[in-house]
């Protein structure tokens, strides 16, 4: 059996062939540039041709395709939702490549389930049977594998962490998005900023120098390290929120590990320690003491490690 993993993102598609401890054999990408619907099917076929005539696979070999998809894998009817890409609302992915590679097995996983499949098989919580991936960036999900399995729901939408309810009351401000998202995504923590600033008219801070509406999550932790007063407010905020959310998932999975990872994390990788401290104040005593919270050791990999893991689950069911 030949094992294929495909992460695809939202500039680009990655892959490579993987051997059965889903180390990398051979690896290479392709640059999406704008293109969507058949047109990103037809390219992820085509890295498959290029992984496979790189290394000498004959065409007749068995193969299992694990894809990593930047949305919603519905495993029931192999459609896929990814919003970032053109004509993804409802691609029958599956059935695409079906037309090219008819006998092998095709599975497409959300990049958040990928994520804590790539993290626990090659990265920081390796051999973990219980841990939780919170994947914090324009948005924010979590991938979740308990007692070894990885948790789907009824319509493959677990892990929309983002939609956490976390601070009340309800405002119409949640409505695009949800609330945790609202204040701790990248989108999020550039909104608050920029709410900050237009409201407080004596700020003469960091962020005062740059345009609100250009402010950005990276502009707001460059203000952190310089102890300005708004990016203190906004990032404690957002500390806040992590280890609340964090502290929900410890006392609902009782995991042995918590990663975060995305484009934040990142910059918000040394808060950590106090991420941890805000979420045992709120977590079941018993299971946070048992709990590690890390950061990715795979920031750039966990999607590719994690779609070579579905494409060996898959070939085992």
């Amino acid at each position: 059996m030949v094992y294929i993993g495909i992460d695809l993102g939202g500039t680009k598609v990655s892959g490579a062939i993987f051997q059965e401890d889903n180390s990398i054999i051979i690896q290479e990408r392709m640059m999406l540039e704008g293109r969507g619907g058949t047109d990103v099917s037809d390219l992820i076929s085509e890295l498959c041709r290029r992984l496979l005539m790189l290394a000498a696979i004959p065409d007749n070999h068995k193969i299992s395709i694990g894809i990593c998809v930047p949305g919603i894998a519905y495993s029931r009817t192999g459609r896929v939702w990814a919003p970032n890409i053109p004509g993804w609302e409802d691609f029958p992915l599956r059935d695409e490549l079906l037309k090219v590679f008819p006998t092998a097995g095709i599975t497409a996983e959300s990049d958040r389930t990928c994520y804590i499949l790539g993290e626990t098989s090659q990265g920081i919580a390796r051999g973990c049977q219980n841990a939780i991936f919170i994947a914090v960036g324009t948005g924010i999900g979590a991938g979740i594998l308990i007692d070894g399995q990885i948790l789907h729901g009824n319509s493959d939408i677990v892990g929309a962490t983002g939609w956490m309810a976390l601070k009340p009351p309800y405002t119409n401000e949640y409505d695009k998005c949800g609330c945790f998202e609202t204040y701790a995504s990248g989108t999020g923590i550039a909104l608050q900023a920029r709410k900050l600033v237009l409201n407080n008219s004596s700020y003469k801070g960091m962020l005062s120098e740059i345009p609100a509406d250009n402010i950005t999550a990276h502009n707001v932790f460059r203000a952190y390290s310089e102890n300005d007063a708004i990016a203190l407010k906004v990032i404690n905020d957002a500390v806040e929120m992590w280890g609340m959310a964090a502290a929900n998932f410890v006392s609902l999975f009782n995991p042995e590990m918590v990663i975060f990872g995305g484009g934040i994390f990142g910059p918000a990788t040394p808060l950590i320690e106090k991420i941890y401290a805000e979420a045992v104040k709120w977590a079941q005593p018993i299971s946070i003491k048992q709990c590690t919270f890390a950061a990715t050791t795979l920031p750039d990999t966990a999607g590719l490690y994690g779609a070579g893991r579905t494409a060996i689950i898959s070939n085992l069911r």
